[in-house]
């Protein structure tokens, strides 16, 4: 029993139980693929028709024709069945017109109903001599035979489940030969097989099933070659016309131990599956190789549609019912895919699933998912999701390749599947291991860490060590304009300061939070707080633009409050003024400090700018100040106002700085569309050294402003104006200027 426990633990530790567990997904997989469920067929099949779907096969010439019982000849001829020598017509018309094969996506498994002889039964009031006379006149299905004859005709006939018909063996059938296996435990079996009428029978070249077998989702994939139909072994009508056209007496029908390898007649080779069964590699449907029926039968149709050509008559009519679809297209004609089986063979241009692939499939399966359980419970996350999409990207591509290359469908779901599940449950154990590690994290941290930053450890271990990374950011810094003032009315109530202080940090800290922004740090009555980080933030600059406004908002709010109490209580009230400085820029965030205490904090250059911006509030008058970037990246959303072009001390560069002076329905109004395009006009000229210009501008805009919300602004530039008309700035001045304090 110990040395059971001893094993258990070597094992635990050399391999782990997610291995074992893999092993069985994979051999359970591999039984998957042998029983292939219909669920796992239609898979497979789905992913081939995306193949065909992104690359599907280009016409490179146009060696069939359809003759298209349409509605056009409906309406002129009327309705379907046509008497038989109206066909007789339509076949000598196209013999004539130089047709090498003609066949027929149609039956005609009765008797013409307008043979003479039916009508001279069924015709009432008629005297015995015509009678007579009519009787004595050719069938109409006699007249066909002699056209069929006289031409190379196939005809079509239908094998299915619901025919249920005496068989005449006599009839002629195609000759076949094997190479190999007996074909026929490997071909659909069809119960029931409907034929023509014997007169028509005995006079075509060739007769093969017109049959097409959609699948469970009613797309027609694939189209079998050769079938067994009521114990008759039976070509499909496409290689029976092969048949015909090269002069072939038999078809050669070619097998191995897996089932059915492709089927040939002399020039011709078709690679199947096991079943018999082409894959069809599809065109879009080609309007261009259909010719109306009424066209042939008046004269009217082009010669070379019809010289040399295969011709197929069949119907695109909706009322005949023979309406397919296909992963090409959802709405294709049945005798389009008796054509593009056609073309498909006379141009080379097939599709196959070969019988190896199975092999093939087997084989990958078992590599990648060794591979998988081997190597991957060592990696970690962002390795195994780079491993598990390469893998996927090597089975997909060797597929594709295939495809591409060879024309072969080998399959990669299965294998696909197959490591996907081992990939999953070793992610999930993994996951298992790491939430216990999580635990044990909030377990050593909680009692002195904050349960933030507790949280952001223990789903993310890796950062308990000194360093950051670098990312684009969004900084603020925000400050109480006047609070000494505000402070010194405390003095002998200290604990009214603090009540103070927390009552209007509150509603501001939370203006952030709600804005997905990170407080940094409290500075006495200040605030540093950034966006971006720790989690990524696309809108960064958005969110703290918004946070600023809701923060003004909140201390408006804050301030009529507190003018209401000390109203009612008879103190003196000072309104709470809030300055924001935002700016963003690249910083290194993380976690900063020494071994012993650190602090998850932002530093950089931007940072630095989005402190002095915040000091420069009260010098322009505007309660949220903002750098360059940051006014770009919001100007859709708010109404921005360029204020300067400012030289801060310890930057080589000058930076355009901008007030945020409300949101877009503000940036819509009259008011501020006046007021900016002065703002820009005063600017303009300053920064061309037109003094008076720009202080017309600033004469105007006062008496437009009517809050006198850029009284400051216009004050500044007019003495900054005043002092260059009397002392003007040197020749190389840029219109930028330099703070006088940090």
């Amino acid at each position: 029993m110990k040395r059971f426990w001893r094993l258990r633990r070597w094992f635990k530790r050399r391999f782990g139980y997610a291995r074992l567990i893999c092993v069985a997904l994979l051999i359970g997989f591999a039984g998957l693929r042998m029983l292939d469920p219909a669920p796992l067929q239609e898979l497979r099949v789905r992913t081939f028709d995306n193949f065909q779907v992104i690359d599907p096969r280009v016409k490179k010439a146009r060696p069939v024709t359809i003759v298209d019982i349409d509605e056009k000849s409906l309406k002129e001829l009327g309705q379907w069945p046509w008497p038989r020598t109206r066909i007789a017509d339509l076949i000598n018309n196209l013999t004539r017109l130089g047709a090498v094969a003609i066949a027929f996506d149609a039956m005609f498994s009765e008797a013409d109903r307008l043979n003479p002889d039916i009508a001279a039964d069924t015709f009432r009031n008629l005297d015995e001599a015509t009678r007579e006379k009519l009787k004595a006149l050719p069938s109409n299905d006699q007249i066909l035979a002699d056209a069929i004859r006289q031409s190379r005709v196939v005809l079509g006939e239908f094998g299915g489940p619901d025919v249920h018909a005496d068989l005449d063996k006599s009839l002629p059938v195609t000759g076949l030969a094997t190479l190999g296996e007996d074909p026929q435990p490997f071909m659909f079996q069809l119960d029931g097989l409907l034929r023509n009428i014997p007169v028509l029978e005995e006079a075509a070249a060739g007769r093969g099933l017109f049959t097409v077998l959609p699948e469970r989702d009613g797309i027609v994939r694939r189209v079998p070659m050769i079938m067994l139909a009521q114990g008759v072994i039976m070509p499909s009508l496409s290689f029976e016309m092969l048949r015909v056209a090269s002069g072939s007496g038999t078809i050669l029908i070619k097998t191995d131990q897996a089932g059915i390898k492709g089927i040939g007649v002399k020039g011709f080779q078709i690679p199947t599956d096991s079943h018999g069964q082409l894959w069809v590699h599809y065109a879009h449907r080609d309007p261009s190789i259909y010719v109306s029926a009424v066209d042939v039968l008046e004269g009217r149709a082009p010669p070379e549609k019809i010289a040399g050509k295969l011709v197929l008559i069949g119907t695109s009519s909706v009322g005949l019912n023979d309406i397919k679809t296909t992963p090409v297209s959802a709405v294709m004609p049945g005798v389009e895919i008796h054509a593009q089986v056609l073309e498909s063979a006379l141009t080379g241009a097939v599709v196959s699933q070969p019988n190896y692939g199975i092999a093939l499939e087997f084989f990958g399966a078992l590599l990648l998912g060794l591979l998988v359980i081997a190597f991957a419970p060592n990696f970690g996350p962002v390795t195994l999701v780079f491993v598990g999409a390469l893998f996927a990207s090597l089975l997909i591509g060797t597929s594709w390749f295939f495809y591409i290359h060879d024309r072969l469908l080998v399959d990669f779901t299965y294998p696909l599947l197959s490591t996907t599940a081992i990939y999953l449950t070793l992610i999930f154990t993994s996951f298992v291991r790491e939430q216990a590690q999580r635990r044990q994290i909030r377990s050593a941290f909680g009692q002195y860490l904050s349960p933030a930053l507790v949280e952001q450890l223990a789903q993310s271990p890796e950062k308990l060590v000194l360093g950051g990374e670098e990312r684009e950011m969004t900084i603020m810094f925000s400050d109480v304009r006047g609070f000494t003032t505000i402070s010194e009315t405390y003095k002998n109530d200290p604990q009214g300061l603090t009540r103070l202080m927390n009552r209007f940090l509150t509603p501001l800290t939370n203006a952030i939070l709600a804005r997905k922004g990170t407080i940094d740090k409290y500075m006495g009555d200040a605030i540093m707080a950034f966006w971006n980080a720790p989690l990524d933030d696309k809108q960064h600059q958005l969110n703290a633009c918004g946070a600023a406004i809701d923060m003004l908002e909140r201390i408006d709010a804050l301030n009529k409050l507190r003018e209401q109490e000390a109203e009612e209580d008879g103190h003196s009230y000072i309104p709470l003024n809030v300055g924001v400085g935002l700016n963003t820029g690249t910083c290194v965030v993380g976690n900063m400090g020494s071994d012993l205490r650190f602090d998850y904090s932002v530093y950089g250059d931007s940072v630095n700018l989005a402190s002095r911006l915040e000091g420069q509030t009260k010098e322009y008058g505007f309660p949220i100040i903002v750098g360059s970037k940051t006014a770009l990246a919001v100007k859709d959303a708010f109404a921005i106002l360029e204020l300067d072009f400012i030289m801060v001390k310890g930057k080589k560069e000058p930076e355009v700085i901008y007030a945020i002076a409300g949101r877009e329905d503000v940036a819509q109004s009259g008011q501020f569309q006046r007021l900016r395009n002065l703002t820009i006009e005063m600017l303009a000229c300053y920064r061309t050294r037109d003094w008076d210009g720009a202080l017309a501008a600033i004469e105007r805009g006062r008496k437009t402003d009517d809050a006198n919300a850029l009284a400051l602004l216009y004050n500044l530039y007019e003495a900054r104006i005043l002092g260059y008309q009397n002392n003007p700035p040197p020749d190389d001045w840029n219109g930028a200027y330099a703070l006088l304090t940090k």
